[in-house]
């Protein structure tokens, strides 16, 4: 078997290096160094603050976002309560203007009973017309019921009565005139509803 030279290195033939100097030598070069150790540590640390950055900017981003559609719909919704606002402002001012009206279609109603053809019937005949005019022009409509199928959302019954020629569920006769203002109802007809014939 042959030998094989075995040859140091020249840290170990440096006769002035004292023996404990070239052990640490010799570990220093097996081991990793303490940087090589950190930087692994260093590189994962800064990535879970990039990752946590991120997430905030994320949550930060989906906050802000929400925030402008939740303020987009406050601005729809002052803009239609706005122009409902404008739309039924006259509403409080008709619905006591249909009162006057119903005391004004009484005292027409006892003129009549003087004659058609006295001038304070023909008068208050005029003036009632030009009051249902302005309230037409000012959106008013009134809810015709008399032979109408009672519908709860435009009648109030106050009564039924029998009758052998109106049906059943069927309006009798108007007590008191309703109103619809545009596209809502103002005041619902007060009116007696048929039972169908008597018994």
């Amino acid at each position: 078997m042959k030998k094989i030279p075995v040859i140091e290195s020249k840290e170990n033939q440096n006769p002035e290096l004292s023996e404990a100097e070239q052990r640490r030598r010799r570990s220093t070069t097996s081991l990793p160094s303490e940087a090589a150790v950190a930087a692994p540590a260093e590189e994962a640390e800064s990535e879970d603050e990039v990752a946590r950055l991120q997430a905030d900017l994320d949550r930060f981003r989906d906050l802000a976002m929400r925030s402008q559609a939740d303020f987009e719909n406050y601005k729809k919704r002052c803009a239609r309560e706005k122009d409902e606002a404008v739309k039924y402002a006259n509403r409080d001012l008709l619905e006591r203007l249909v009162v006057i009206v119903d005391n004004f279609e009484l005292g027409l109603a006892a003129a009549r009973e003087q004659g058609e053809e006295s001038p304070i019937y023909s008068g208050m005949s005029l003036v009632l017309k030009q009051l249902n005019d302005f309230l037409a022009e000012n959106g008013l409509q009134p809810i015709e019921a008399v032979g109408e199928k009672f519908d709860p959302n435009q009648h109030e019954a106050i009564a039924h009565e029998p009758s052998a020629e109106v049906p059943e569920e069927t309006v009798l006769r108007q007590v008191r005139r309703g109103y619809r203002f545009k596209d809502r109802l103002l005041r619902p007809t007060t009116v007696v509803v048929s039972s169908g014939p008597p018994n």
